[in-house]
């Protein structure tokens, strides 16, 4: 009896072993349709021009609005305060390249310097390529804007 309880240890003991998994599997989280509704929200920028990330106490924080369309734009890349930008922007689907997204300031400041490619869009980030140039590659998450940021804008 107590070489049967034994083998049977053994065999628990076994099957544990067997069972546990040592593979890191991480999770992926899922690709989204490029659509002005899944783009739609806040977003901050986390990194640019190959992974750059910006310097401590700059920010960019981006609100793509869906029902009509427009943004603002919050940073203080340029300035020692918040600046807030708005404009237009739309979406149209190249065959060859994907999604690419443009857009046109208010107060007839122009166009974007750049048309880009969103390569990447997950419910928590968005990554952005410069049609005319790969080597400008943004990289967005989501993150709701502070309202001091917003306040010191407007």
């Amino acid at each position: 009896m107590k070489k049967n309880w034994f083998y049977l240890m053994m065999m628990l003991f076994a099957v544990a072993f067997v069972g546990c998994n040592d593979d890191d599997e991480t999770y992926v989280e899922p690709q989204l349709d490029v659509t002005i509704h899944n783009l739609a929200g806040e977003w901050m920028l986390k990194s640019w021009s190959n992974g750059q990330e910006l310097t401590e106490g700059t920010y960019l924080y981006l609100n793509l609005v869906r029902n009509d369309a427009t943004f603002k734009l919050y940073d203080n890349l340029n300035s020692f305060q918040a600046v807030l930008t708005t404009g237009r922007f739309a979406l149209a689907t190249d065959p060859e390249l994907g999604v690419v997204i443009r857009g046109e300031y208010d107060y007839g400041v122009g166009e974007w310097n750049h048309r880009y490619i969103i390569t990447s869009l997950t419910a928590s980030e968005m990554v952005w390529v410069a049609k005319d140039d790969t080597s400008d590659v943004s990289v967005y998450v989501r993150a709701e804007i502070p309202a001091e940021v917003i306040a010191e804008a407007e």
